[in-house]
């Protein structure tokens, strides 16, 4: 059996998944359909999507749509017969008049254990809320945003100081490892869908930069988790004396304090900040214009009065 795909993707958690595809006899990838370049970096030059560059170099087609609801795109799609679709973080609800379009189906890879944390960020939601494990989510594809049934669930725990990051990198790896069989197993006819419980059935949104602000308020394992989930973007920041500081790392301190929610305390070798229990050591931080430095490093350097305290 060799099924012809469609395989719809943008970001960086779509390209172990796109390369397993290639690179799998049993898959032929007629066309890669990624979005736009978009305005990045300082200077808001237009960038290619990560799926973009990995499409170019397999010497795959790959088409930049505008929208999947304009009539170009439709006639565009009708040409493609196909097998299947394939979509993993592609950026762009697939219109129902679209997802009809294959013969077999159209089958979405996601980053959690679905129903749970629907939408555009569960990595960072798992990290955030402190679970012990996440997963990927194989489901058939309908109009509504990831709520069609299940046909595969893997699952896996959550490492203890596992950045957003590294959390959807692993789970990549994951979904590129399972998605083969699976898509020859429901070709086949030989996985039944599952209906999600609606009842348990959670949701994300997109990150805003605003995400990423300390409350020196909330408990320090709450902002250890923030700083985690935030990474690499939006990044967890915080201000002091009108400028901004982004926080790449800290550590709980095991140690008794004193020290009130963003009150600052330097010792010989380390940056302890108050917060609503413990304090946290600021292990690693990146202050405006300069490279990743260590807290203390920060502090000697940036010559702050001993009563600067940072903004909650």
């Amino acid at each position: 059996m060799v099924l012809e795909i469609v395989f719809f993707g943008t970001a960086d958690f779509a390209v172990p998944i796109l390369r397993a595809l290639a690179g799998d006899p049993r898959f032929v990838v007629r066309l890669v359909v990624t979005q736009p370049d978009r305005p990045a970096g300082r200077g808001q030059r237009p960038s290619a999507p990560p799926v973009k560059r990995a499409g170019l170099e397999l010497g795959l087609e790959v088409w930049q749509p505008e929208g999947l609801r304009l009539p170009e795109s439709r006639r565009r799609l009708e040409g493609e017969a196909t097998d299947l679709y394939v979509v993993a973080a592609y950026g762009e609800i697939l219109p129902r008049t679209v997802l009809r379009l294959p013969r077999i189906g159209a089958v979405n890879i996601h980053p959690s254990l679905l129903p749970k944390y629907r939408g555009a960020s569960p990595v960072q939601a798992a990290i955030l809320n402190g679970d012990e494990e996440t997963g990927v989510t194989f489901i058939e594809m309908s109009a509504r945003m990831d709520a069609g049934p299940i046909l595969a669930q893997f699952r896996v725990p959550i490492f203890p100081g596992e950045t957003a990051g590294e959390l959807s990198a692993r789970l990549a790896v994951l979904a590129a490892e399972k998605l083969p069989e699976v898509l020859i197993q429901y070709a086949r006819g030989e996985l039944i869908p599952v209906p999600q419980d609606e009842t348990a059935a959670s949701y994300t949104r997109p990150l805003r930069k605003e995400d990423g602000r300390i409350d020196w308020t909330r408990p320090a394992e709450e902002i250890e988790r923030l700083v985690r989930a935030m990474q690499p973007w939006p990044r967890a920041w915080t201000t002091v004396d009108g400028e901004r500081l982004v926080v790449l790392h800290v550590d709980i301190s095991q140690e008794s304090t004193s020290l009130q929610p963003g009150h600052i305390r330097a010792d010989s070798d380390r940056l302890l900040v108050g917060t609503g229990t413990a304090p946290v050591i600021l292990t690693q931080v990146l202050p405006e214009g300069r490279k990743p430095m260590s807290g203390i490093a920060w502090w000697h350097g940036a010559r702050l009065p001993e009563s600067a305290r940072f903004a909650s």
